[in-house]
C-alpha cells in the first residue's frame, strides 16, 4: 500500500500567514510497467505531468519537464513567463533524447502556484493537457482546469453529453501537450486566497477510476493530506489501476 507524508510550510505576510499542508503518490498503477507520470510538490510549485509516447518516451517527457519546473522553483522566481521559459527548454530536452524518438512523445503539464506579487496574495493555476486541478471550497468541489482533449471539445460543442464522454473511444487523445510542439503557453486562471481550501492536482489516471463525488467523498473524510493522498490512490488501483496514478492534496490555511 503505497504511504505518503505531509510536509508543511508557513508564508509570512504583512498581515498574517499563509500556512500550507501537502502531500503527494505517483503509482504505476496495475496494468502499466512504466510510470510515466512525475510529480513536482514544492512550495511554491505544485505540479502533475503524465507523459505519453513510446515505451519509454513518456517517461523522458514527464521527467524533463518537471525537472525543468524543479529548476525554476529552485530560482527563487516562480512566473508564468518562467515557466513558459521552463517548458521550452522542457521540449528541447525531450526532442534531444535519443530515446525519445516517437514523434508524438510529449506530457501533460498541470498545476498551481502561489504568487505573491500585488497588494494580495492568490494562486494560479496552469494546465497542458488532461491531467487536472480541482479546488474544494465551502466543502463544493469544483474542476478548476479545462481538459485539452477531442472528447472535452465535443462536449463544449454540445456533440457529447458528459455522460457519452465518460466512455468515449477517444478519450485519451489530447489535443495539447509539452513536447509535440512549440507551443508551451498554458492555460493560467487566477483564484483567491481562501482559508480551508483544498486543492487536488491529479493526472487522468485518478479521475478514470474516480468520479468527481469520489474526490470530494475522500476530502470529506480525510482531514490530512497524506491519508487523503493514500485514500484516492488506494480506491483508484482498487477500481482497475488501468493507468498510471498521481495525486496531490494541497490544504491552505489563511491566518489574518
Amino acid at each position: 500500500m503505497p504511504e505518503a507524508a505531509t510536509r508543511r510550510h508557513t508564508v509570512p505576510l504583512s498581515h498574517g500567514s499563509i500556512d500550507l499542508a501537502w502531500a503527494a503518490l505517483t503509482d504505476v498503477g496495475r496494468r502499466r510497467e512504466v510510470n510515466q507520470d512525475a510529480l513536482l510538490a514544492e512550495y511554491p510549485l505544485f505540479v502533475v505531468a503524465d507523459g505519453m509516447g513510446g515505451h519509454i518516451g513518456g517517461e523522458i517527457a514527464s521527467a524533463s519537464t518537471v525537472t525543468r519546473l524543479a529548476g525554476v522553483v529552485e530560482s527563487g522566481t516562480v512566473t508564468p513567463k518562467a515557466i513558459e521559459k521552463a517548458l521550452s527548454r522542457a521540449v528541447k530536452d525531450i526532442a534531444a533524447h535519443p530515446e525519445a524518438t516517437d514523434e508524438g512523445t510529449g506530457t501533460t503539464v498541470t498545476g498551481v502556484f502561489l504568487e505573491l506579487t500585488g497588494a494580495e496574495p492568490h494562486w494560479v493555476s496552469l494546465n497542458i493537457g488532461d491531467s487536472r486541478v480541482y479546488l474544494m471550497r465551502d466543502d463544493d468541489l469544483q474542476q478548476i482546469t479545462t481538459d485539452h482533449s477531442v472528447v472535452q471539445e465535443l462536449v463544449a460543442a454540445g456533440r457529447l453529453s458528459p455522460e457519452e464522454a465518460e466512455h468515449h473511444p477517444y478519450g485519451n487523445v489530447i489535443t495539447r501537450a509539452v513536447g509535440p510542439s512549440d507551443s508551451v503557453r498554458p492555460d493560467y486562471i487566477r483564484l483567491d486566497v481562501v482559508d480551508g481550501d483544498r486543492f487536488v492536482i491529479c493526472s487522468d489516471g485518478l479521475t478514470k477510476e474516480l468520479t468527481d463525488y469520489g474526490i470530494q467523498h475522500f476530502l470529506r473524510e480525510n482531514a490530512d493530506p497524506s491519508t487523503a493522498v493514500e485514500a484516492m490512490m488506494d480506491a483508484a488501483i482498487e477500481n482497475g489501476g488501468r493507468d498510471n496514478v498521481t495525486v496531490v492534496v494541497l490544504d491552505v490555511a489563511r491566518r489574518d
